[in-house]
């Protein structure tokens, strides 16, 4: 392992286009899509490049990040070239690991958001830029307040529309403020980062996230009043066919652990090249394909059937996040994609219960920083078992492949302990 990769790990960086990461497979590539949005052409071209300059992998993040794996000192100078030249990705973003910014893959087009959430998004994106001294994994979720809830997703700022043109502000997923206007969100988001990067110039290995603030600071970030946090609304769909009024249906697929084969993002760029689809990145580690009339929604829903890919929220591997895990990651001290594959299959029951499933092959917990009914914890070819928690929260036990799968089979001790926490819950852990 580099230097680089070593500090790298270290510090939480996370790549870019012109700074890939160093893996065991070669370096990760990250693009962003200018205005996170695709045409299917263009992803048959990203497939395309993918192919010739890495190694034929690729994978959407929990951050709906696209990343191509594989690729080499040498053929990383002509990727980024073509890149930049067929505007394939926002030559803003280049140089960032990630886009601040998470917002459902159907905003924009569904009709029952509350707020324009992609134009609030890019605002502050252009705002942040100027911003400096942000940790690369900080984030702000900014939830339409339609259908497709985002409450599973952690955010250190959260914007929920509460109505139309209304939203409340949450700073690490524990203080409300609000109701403030839309057209006011962006700049109370932006005071905030300047207050945080200004705290964060003091002591930046200490501060990387606003949970690592002491809740009396916390509060301080902002001048607005607080309020009570807006009612849960239901668990989205993740998957499927999705009607977004009038004649227009978007599909939402999502990939099996987030990682598809060049080939099989070719095949579904040309099966929505005829149609007058956007693309965008789903957080659900997949590809919403929307602005579709029925009949075409209807033939790409039976093009990705037949590939194997998810479409239906039944799916027990959507339940399942899975980091790349070893070989693919110097850092990974078990297979965590493959073996979350095998998992997959062994707990199909729970998982349809509604259980949750992390595999991460060490404990950065790349693919899925909250916590999750059963996280799993790379360590020596074997995993730390923690119930209802993240990589980070304490073991109750390590164990090998087979063990694991043996004590979560029906009437044994972890599938029991899991059963209950469901039934006491009523709902996803």
């Amino acid at each position: 392992m580099s230097a680089r990769t070593k500090e790298a790990l270290r510090r939480g960086w996370c790549p870019s286009t012109l700074k890939p990461m160093e893996t065991g497979d070669g370096w990760l590539v990250r693009l962003h899509p200018p205005g996170a949005t695709l045409t299917p052409a263009q992803l048959r071209r990203i497939a395309a490049l993918a192919a010739a300059h890495g190694n034929g992998l690729i994978e959407i993040s929990a951050r709906a990040n696209l990343q191509i794996r594989g690729v080499t000192p040498t053929s990383h100078p002509r990727l980024v070239e073509q890149l930049l030249a067929e505007r394939l990705i926002d030559e803003h973003d280049a140089d960032g690991p990630q886009r601040l910014t998470l917002v459902s893959p159907l905003a924009g087009r569904d009709p029952t958001g509350l707020i324009d959430a992609i134009a609030l998004a890019g605002q502050i994106e252009r705002q942040a830029r100027t911003v400096s001294g942000l940790p690369a994994k900080f984030g702000v979720v900014v939830d339409d307040g339609g259908s497709q809830s985002l409450d599973g997703f952690a955010g250190d700022i959260r914007l929920v529309g509460i109505g139309s043109g209304r939203v409340a502000l949450c700073l690490a997923d524990r203080l409300w403020h609000g109701p403030l206007p839309e057209r006011e969100a962006a700049a109370a988001v932006e005071a905030i980062l300047l207050s945080f990067a200004r705290l964060r110039s003091a002591a930046p290995e200490h501060l990387r996230r606003l949970r690592d603030l002491p809740p009396e600071t916390l509060a301080r970030l902002t001048a607005l009043s607080g309020t009570s946090a807006p009612a849960p609304r239901p668990t989205p769909r993740r998957a499927g066919l999705f009607a977004l009024g009038g004649d227009r249906f978007a599909v939402l697929i999502d990939l099996p652990f987030g990682r598809c084969d060049t080939a099989i993002l070719d095949e579904l760029g040309a099966g929505a090249e005829a149609s007058a689809a956007d693309i965008r990145l789903s957080p659900w580690r997949g590809l919403a394909f929307r602005n579709l009339h029925r009949a075409e929604a209807d033939e790409l829903m039976a093009l990705v059937n037949d590939l194997g890919l998810i479409t239906g929220d039944d799916d027990p591997r959507l339940s399942v996040q899975a980091c790349a895990g070893s070989p693919a990651c110097p850092r990974a001290e078990a297979p965590a994609m493959a073996d979350a594959a095998e998992l997959a299959g062994a707990t199909a029951d729970l998982l349809a219960r509604g259980v949750t499933l992390h595999v991460s092959g060490c404990i950065k917990s790349c693919a899925h920083p909250a916590t999750a009914d059963l996280t799993l914890v790379g360590r020596e070819g074997r995993y730390d078992v923690v119930l209802g928690g993240t990589t980070r929260d304490k073991s109750m036990a390590t164990l090998d492949l087979s063990t694991l799968k043996a004590r979560l089979q029906p009437g044994q001790d972890i599938h029991a302990q899991l059963a209950r926490a469901v039934r006491s819950t009523g709902s996803h852990g």
